[in-house]
């Protein structure tokens, strides 16, 4: 992933699924669709060491569910819309049986990507729409195209860094504070 165009200072904490505490020090910002099998790696590798510092309330996670065009990820665009921002800790969860059946749903068509999540994940469509726009205006204002892209202060990653590479880099960042 080229780093170099995007332009962190435009993204903002606002838009998002928030995950943890409002005030924690750290803030990992994550751009992802859910049908990009990237998106699954990133989200598989960091969960442990992501959990365990939401538990300890040194990070809020801010997820961006970010509607793609391409066509390969517009399933994942179905499946954001049954995301419920209000009950972010649920929305993890169902964030880990998203990726988890991700083989599962990842072919289906749009009607029954949307069939799953009501009758596989009993899910109900959502009214994210103002949040989505948000979410694809401040991608735009960043140059951020590709999922997953990360934000950690003024560090930007994907799905190739490792657990111990992130864990240093929230250490880092919280030792700013």
């Amino acid at each position: 992933m080229d780093i170099s165009e995007i332009i962190a200072s435009n993204v903002g904490t606002e838009a998002g699924i928030h995950i943890g505490k409002s005030d924690a020090p750290v803030k990992v910002i994550s751009f992802v669709n859910v049908r990009c099998p990237f998106c699954r790696e990133w989200h598989e590798k960091s969960r442990d060491v992501i959990s365990r510092y939401l538990d300890s309330g040194r990070i809020e996670l801010i997820v961006k569910p970010f509607d793609k065009e391409k066509e390969s990820l517009q399933r994942g665009n179905v499946i954001h819309h049954y995301l419920d921002y209000a009950a972010p800790e649920q929305t993890l969860e169902i964030l880990d049986e998203v990726y988890a059946r991700q083989d599962l749903w990842g072919s289906l068509t749009h009607e029954e990507v949307a069939n799953f999540a009501e009758d596989e994940l009993g899910l109900s469509k959502q009214d994210n729409k103002e949040q989505a726009e948000k979410i694809i205006a401040e991608a735009n204002a960043a140059n951020i195209r590709l999922v997953p892209t990360v934000i950690i202060g003024e560090h930007i990653f994907d799905e190739h860094i490792s657990p111990e590479e992130l864990e240093k880099l929230i250490l880092e960042e919280a030792g700013k504070e």
